[in-house]
């Protein structure tokens, strides 16, 4: 059967799935392809961050204990950043920086004090470049000088605290895609299977059928397009995004302008150059001698 459930792409309809921990336990340990055991929301601090930023992208942090490949647990840091526009790159890394200097992020250990080990989770409502896998995992490993790679005393908390994994999901790429856990997980993101109202996706519920966690996703998905508030929240987004749109497509109108007097300029110049009076190329131009003036 066709439910219709809350858009996860909108800030707050993302912000009331993840607050809810079991749910967050299901997409993290999706994304990670390990067993999340516990997760907690950390606070964020959200230095020099302009409202255009806060709203296009969407930032939150978590501690999470997972079991490694040896069924053992251990703690990792997780920085999940959701946009819908194409973002700078540099914005990225300014918050991945906080991460690296915030002092609670640091652990004593036998020889020292070393960062706890992080990963980098982002979804874009965007694409990257030419790349057409849905999902990418860009892992760090180590390498000696003849470029072997180097499995003694790895991981290490040294080398782990100078670098971090990242996870990159390019949500059009989806395209109803459901192959794998993470794929089952993310297709309630897949944003062309949205309604008329972009507010709100159509899920075939069928597919859940006996996966108690899926259900449960669906059930807060569809209670959150229920909710009055968390529609006028989506309704803020959707002004907001509208007036950063027309700021934008004024910005472009203004820099076209700019390129066209630039333009102008420059030929009248030449004509000048060439001999021709200001009268002469204002009779060419249709213009008045005094708007060629000011052109100049």
């Amino acid at each position: 059967m066709v439910v219709y459930v809350a858009n996860p792409l909108y800030d707050a309809v993302f912000k009331y799935l993840m607050e809810d921990k079991r749910i967050s336990n299901t997409i993290l340990s999706a994304l990670l392809k390990k067993k999340v055991i516990d997760v907690k929301i950390r606070r964020n601090e959200y230095a020099n961050l302009t409202r255009r930023e806060s709203i296009s992208m969407f930032r939150i942090d978590f501690a999470a204990t997972v079991l490694d490949e040896d069924n053992q647990p251990h703690l990792m840091l997780i920085e999940l950043q959701k946009t819908w526009l194409p973002t700078e790159t540099l914005r990225f890394r300014r918050y991945l920086a906080l991460q690296y200097n915030n002092e609670e992020n640091m652990r004593k250990e036998e020889h020292g004090k070393y960062a706890i080990p992080m990963v980098a989770i982002y979804l874009l409502g965007h694409c990257v470049g030419e790349i057409e896998e849905p999902v990418i995992y860009v892992n760090h490993h180590a390498y000696n000088y003849d470029g072997k790679k180097v499995e003694a005393g790895i991981p290490d908390p040294f080398v782990e605290s100078l670098q971090h994994d990242s996870i990159i999901v390019q949500i059009p790429l989806l395209h109803g895609r459901v192959n794998n856990r993470l794929e089952k997980v993310l297709c309630l993101f897949d944003q062309t299977n949205v309604a008329d109202n972009k507010k709100v996706i159509k899920v075939d519920d069928k597919q859940f059928e006996g996966d108690n966690d899926m259900e449960y996703i669906v059930r807060r998905l569809q209670s959150a397009a229920a909710d009055p508030d968390m529609r006028y929240q989506m309704n803020a987004e959707d002004e907001f995004f509208s007036i950063l749109e027309e700021k934008d497509t004024l910005i472009m109108q203004l820099n076209e302008l700019k390129e066209k007097d630039e333009m102008l300029r420059k030929m009248i110049k030449g004509m000048l150059e060439n001999g021709m009076s200001l009268d002469e190329i204002a009779k060419m131009l249709n213009k008045t001698v005094d708007e060629v003036k000011q052109i100049l």
